[in-house]
């Protein structure tokens, strides 16, 4: 591991519009450390559900992989729900959907493509690698399934299933147009729009992951702690029976944020064996 300072530079990206014309933005930093002569693989870390690029662990696991020689790219999602501060955006968040974190990956991507972020000289843009959180996970499978230049996805705690919610969240969103998800760090009920299942309609086979990871040529990581949820334990089941030859990564104590907390106090054992497990796997696949 690399003992030099990080470089941290932030960015901001136009991502469109919502349908009431409002702009939307993408909002990130890069992180790298400017040494050798050679560009570095990109490392872009995809946040999860009710999580944000500056939620617990994310800056500290972006500078652990700066410091093993990756460009690093956070970033927040347009329709996340934070703007400046903690879920400021409540409006936003009600209309994200699959295909809006989709379109936004690429955008970073493009960005990145066209020399269009900090510190790009640093960067090897043909070595292109997505990590994903819960949620993100999701997002990064999807991504990587419908754009073979991605040369690795490794998901943390991933989720294997698009469909989030229950019955009864699906019924009152049915009968109102919107429903409530709490938030039980910051006290918000947070909303969910029925665009939400709109978009998964018309994308059912496209956001299918189990479906996708089966066909997936890319090399896949699972980071799993084994305290996580059962949902999230039986969705790790079903992508294990699709694509057996995708390695897991088991975390005994693990749970689904491996023992971090919002806002960061610090790392545990699980976060850093979760971070260990991720860099001798993408560093295979650099080698």
């Amino acid at each position: 591991m690399s003992e030099h300072a990080i470089i941290e530079e932030a960015f901001t990206l136009e991502a469109g519009h919502l349908d009431t014309g409002e702009q939307l933005f993408i909002r990130g930093e890069v992180r790298v450390i400017p040494e050798g002569n050679s560009p570095k693989p990109v490392l872009i870390i995809c946040h999860g559900f009710k999580s944000f690029k500056d939620w617990g662990f994310n800056p500290y696991i972006a500078g652990q992989f700066a410091k093993h020689g990756f460009y690093v790219i956070t970033f927040n999602f347009s329709c996340n729900g934070v703007n400046r501060s903690d879920f400021d955006e409540l409006d936003r968040f009600a209309v994200n959907t699959f295909s809006r974190e989709q379109q936004d990956v690429g955008l970073v991507i493009q960005a990145l493509t066209d020399v269009a972020l900090p510190l790009t000289p640093y960067a090897d843009a043909a070595s292109l690698h997505l990590l994903g959180h819960s949620k993100g996970g999701a997002t990064s499978l999807i991504f990587a399934a419908d754009h073979p230049e991605v040369k690795s996805v490794v998901t943390w705690n991933g989720i294997g299933y698009t469909d989030l919610f229950d019955d009864t969240f699906k019924q009152v969103l049915a009968e109102n147009g919107v429903a409530y998800v709490a938030n039980t760090r910051t006290k918000q009920e947070m909303p969910i729009k029925a665009v939400f299942y709109e978009d998964l309609k018309l994308n059912e086979d496209r956001f299918n992951i189990v479906q996708r990871l089966a066909t997936l040529t890319t090399p896949v990581l699972h980071v799993q702690g084994d305290q996580d949820g059962k949902r999230l334990m039986k969705s790790l089941d079903a992508m294990r029976a699709v694509a057996p030859h995708n390695p897991v990564a088991m975390i005994e104590g693990g749970t689904h944020t491996f023992g971090a907390v919002h806002p960061f106090q610090g790392t545990t054992p699980q976060l850093e064996q979760a971070i260990q497990a991720s860099v001798q796997f993408l560093s295979g696949i650099q080698a």
